[in-house]
């Protein structure tokens, strides 16, 4: 009888805390939905620039692809709808973008804090775009010889790389450069930029 009580117990707090997993998991995919979602928000929140569909699907937590282009979209719908300023965008090349809305770009360039790079290297860096690969010498003649330190500048970012030619540099642009700035490819930039004259 004694093991016939402490059986049914055992078997009582077993079925409980099956009962209680049960619950648990239904709750964790009650809320999984959500939790994709806020992990897709923080991560083009936090990343400043385009995201892939791998990306986000890396960033989700989760392995469907399709699930996560689902709630890409549920996502945009929500955020353009509700917030005023903000919106996530799809671009030309399938990436995603949580931005400022066109409308309110004024007010960006207003408040915005400092850029990640001078005007000066800036324009070293759309030249090299267009041009590259072009060697250190090329550069020197058009950007004259501070471009020492905007190459230095946009080498510590991770935008140009070089390789040697005897004792010439010649520089080309990363796949940084195309992450961050959202070109979709380097043709497309070189037929829409207009090259830039000493600074």
């Amino acid at each position: 009888m004694i093991a016939k009580i402490s059986f049914c117990a055992g078997y009582s707090t077993v079925r409980r805390r099956s009962s209680e997993n049960t619950e648990m998991k239904t709750r964790e995919n009650g809320l999984l939905q959500d939790e994709i979602r806020a992990r897709i928000e923080v991560a083009l929140y936090c990343s400043g620039k385009p995201m892939s569909v791998d990306e986000l699907v890396r960033a989700s937590g989760i392995t469907s692809r399709e699930k996560t282009v689902q709630i890409i979209k549920d996502l945009m719908n929500i955020i353009n709808s509700q917030l005023k300023a903000l919106e996530i965008a799809k671009l030309e090349d399938g990436t995603f973008v949580l931005q400022v809305k066109p409308v309110y770009l004024s007010i960006v360039r207003k408040f915005s804090h400092q850029p990640i790079l001078s005007q000066a290297s800036l324009k070293t860096l759309s030249y090299i775009a267009y041009e590259q690969p072009v060697t250190s010498t090329r550069l020197v003649r058009i950007r004259g010889s501070q471009v020492y330190s905007h190459l230095k500048e946009l080498r510590s970012h991770g935008f140009v790389k070089h390789d040697a030619l005897g004792r010439i540099k010649v520089y080309k642009t990363t796949e940084k450069f195309v992450s961050y700035f959202g070109i979709p490819n380097i043709d497309l930039l070189k037929r829409n930029l207009v090259t830039s004259g000493k600074s």
